[in-house]
């Protein structure tokens, strides 16, 4: 035994302090290391994802068919006067889906008659012409959508709205018209004589 004990613990505590310190700088160390890790880490994971996002929609979203519905030709006397014009006009709806056309299917007569309505309203002018054609098809999609709850403004110039937003010709509620699944209207065979 050391013949001065204050002298023994006085060479025991810089060894003591001198092990805390390197103790305490690995784990510094350590801490430092880790945390660079995981800022690599996330930072690569962002890029991926950004990578990714960029290069999802392409492969994620593959194109979706859309559903074809032909209805039966219909055969329509027009306004011409004399009432001697008539037009014979098949038509096929482009649909977003299956089920869609399904419900299209149960309205059924109830979109043949307005869209006859439609047509027998047309003089045989209004017909023969791209603009009059583009109108028709423009009115047989309302004349559609509409048996189904979704509004179409029409090409030229939307319906005139209120101070709240909604259409002033129709106070019921309708859904947006962007996510109207009925896409477009397609003539398969049109006859004026």
């Amino acid at each position: 035994m050391p013949a001065n004990p204050a002298a023994a613990s006085a060479t025991d505590k810089p060894k003591a302090t001198g092990k805390k310190l390197i103790i305490i700088g690995v784990v510094v160390v350590l801490l430092l290391v880790v945390v660079v890790a995981g800022a690599f880490m996330v930072l690569q994971s962002r890029r991926a994802a950004a990578d990714e996002g960029d290069a999802a929609p392409v492969e994620s979203q593959p194109k979706v068919a859309p559903t074809f519905l032909p209805l039966e030709n219909m055969v329509v006397n027009l306004a011409d006067p004399g009432g001697d014009r008539f037009a014979q006009v098949g038509i096929t709806l482009e649909l977003a889906d299956g089920k869609t056309a399904e419900q299209v299917k149960a309205y059924l007569p109830t979109i043949r008659s307005g869209i006859l309505m439609l047509i027998s309203q047309r003089t045989s002018q209004e017909l023969l012409s791209r603009e009059g054609k583009e109108k028709l098809a423009d009115d047989v999609l309302r004349e559609v959508s509409r048996p189904l709850g979704y509004s179409v403004a029409s090409r030229k110039e939307a319906p005139p709205r209120t101070e709240d937003g909604a259409d002033s010709e129709d106070p019921s509620p309708r859904r947006a018209a962007s996510r109207n699944p009925v896409q477009r209207v397609l003539f398969s065979s049109f006859i004026v004589q």
